[in-house]
C-alpha cells in the first residue's frame, strides 16, 4: 500500500514538472516578444530592478498556473481515465476469480472516452461467451457421466450375476450377451466423443476428391439391410443418376450413416423409410424421410445439440451424439441441414452440400 502510494506521489510530482516546463517556456517567450515589443514602440528602457520583479512575479505566475493546470488534469484523470480503469480492473479480477456473471456498466457522460466503451463492450462479450462455454462444459461432462455411467452399471450386473452358483446356460448367455452389448454402446460412445471433439477443435479436415454421391448413399443405406428387412420396412429411393460432388466421402459417410440408422430405429415394423437425391444448380439435395413417431417443435429446435434425446423411450439404442456429429460435419464441410417433422408421422431430414 504504502509502495502504491508512493508511486502516486511520484507521478503526480512528475506531471507537475512537465506543465511547469511546458508554462514557464511558453509564458518566458511570451513575455519576452511583450516586453520587447513594448519598448521597442514605446522608447521605454527597464532597469535591473524593474527586470529582477517582473522575474519574479512572472515565476510566481508560472507555479500558481502550473499548479492550476496540473490540478485540472488530475481531476480530469480521476474521472476520465482512473475511474473506468479501476471498473474493467475490479471486473476483470472478478472473472480470474471465476465470477462469469460479471457486466461491466458502459461510461456515461460527455466526458467519456469512446475506447473504454469498445473495452467494456469487448469484455462483455468476452464474458458472456466464456459463461456460455463454461455452461456447455458442466453439461457435456454431466452428461458424460451419466452416459458412462449406464453401460458400467449394466456390465456390473450382469457381471455379478454369472458369478452367482446355480444359473443355466441360457441364462449366462443372457447375461454375456447384455454386457456385450453396453460394451458396444461404451465404445460407441467413446468413439463418438473422440469424433466430435475431434470435429469441434478443428482436428480434422476435409480431404476433399470427386466421387459418384448416388453409389455412396446405396452402400450406405445397403449396411443396414438385415435390420430394415428384420422390420419389413419398405424402402422408397429416388436417385438422380450420375450426381458427383467434391467433397470428403469419410465425414459425409457419417452424415448418411447417421441418418439412415436413425430413420431405422424409430420407423416402426412395416414402415416406409424414403431416400430421394436430386440437384439444385450449385446444391445436392438429399433427403432421408421415415414414417416414424415423428417429434414436437420443441424437441425439433434442439435435435442437433449434444446428447439430446427427444424420444427417451429409446435412450438405450443411442447416446445422444449422432445429429451432433452430423450437423457439426455439415458445418464444416460448408453445407446445410434441416430437418422437418409431424408428431406421430415421421420425419424428413434434408441435407444440401455444394457439387464443387
Amino acid at each position: 500500500m504504502k509502495k502504491l502510494t508512493f508511486r502516486r506521489v511520484l507521478k503526480a510530482v512528475n506531471s507537475y514538472v512537465i506543465f511547469f516546463i511546458v508554462v514557464a517556456f511558453a509564458v518566458t517567450c511570451c513575455m519576452m516578444l511583450f516586453v520587447t515589443t513594448l519598448a521597442d514602440s514605446m522608447g521605454l528602457q527597464f532597469t535591473a530592478d524593474n527586470i529582477t520583479v517582473a522575474a519574479k512575479l512572472t515565476f510566481g505566475n508560472v507555479v500558481l498556473i502550473t499548479l492550476l493546470f496540473a490540478s485540472i488534469d488530475l481531476v480530469r484523470r480521476k474521472l476520465t481515465v482512473d475511474r473506468p480503469v479501476k471498473r474493467i480492473t475490479d471486473a476483470a479480477e472478478k472473472i480470474m476469480q471465476g465470477d462469469l456473471s460479471v457486466r461491466i456498466e458502459p461510461l456515461r457522460g460527455v466526458a467519456s472516452d469512446d475506447g473504454f466503451d469498445r473495452i467494456i463492450e469487448a469484455m462483455n462479450k468476452m464474458t458472456e461467451e466464456l459463461a456460455s462455454t463454461e455452461t456447455l462444459r458442466t453439461d457435456f461432462i454431466a452428461n458424460v457421466s451419466h452416459e458412462l455411467k449406464t453401460p458400467l452399471a449394466v456390465m456390473g450386473n450382469y457381471a455379478t450375476m454369472l458369478q452367482k452358483p446355480g444359473i443355466t446356460e441360457e441364462e449366462k448367455n443372457e447375461y454375456a450377451k447384455a454386457i456385450s452389448e453396453a460394451a458396444r454402446r461404451l465404445a460407441q460412445l467413446i468413439g463418438n466423443i473422440l469424433k466430435l471433439n475431434k470435429l469441434e477443435n478443428q482436428q480434422i479436415f476435409p480431404q476433399w476428391e470427386e466421387y459418384d454421391l448416388g453409389e455412396q448413399l446405396c452402400s450406405c443405406l445397403l449396411q443396414f439391410e438385415d435390420v430394415w428387412e428384420q422390420k419389413e420396412l419398405q424402402i422408397e429411393a429416388e436417385i438422380q443418376d450420375d450426381v458427383r460432388i467434391r467433397s470428403d466421402p469419410e465425414l459425409l459417410s457419417l452424415v448418411w450413416n447417421n441418418l439412415f440408422s436413425n430413420a431405422v430405429k424409430f420407423t416402426p415394423e412395416g414402415g416406409t423409410i424414403g431416400l430421394e437425391l436430386r440437384t439444385e444448380g450449385d446444391w445436392v439435395v438429399v433427403s432421408v424421410r421415415d414414417t416414424g413417431c415423428g417429434m414436437k417443435p420443441e424437441v425439433g429446435r434442439h435435435i442437433f445439440e449434444k446428447f439430446y434425446q427427444g424420444d427417451t423411450s429409446r435412450a438405450t439404442q443411442g447416446n445422444g451424439l449422432g445429429l451432433a456429429l452430423v450437423k457439426r460435419v455439415v458445418d464444416i464441410l460448408n453445407g446445410e441441414i434441416g430437418v422437418q417433422s409431424v408428431f406421430g408421422q415421421g420425419s424428413t431430414f434434408t441435407v444440401k452440400i455444394r457439387r464443387k
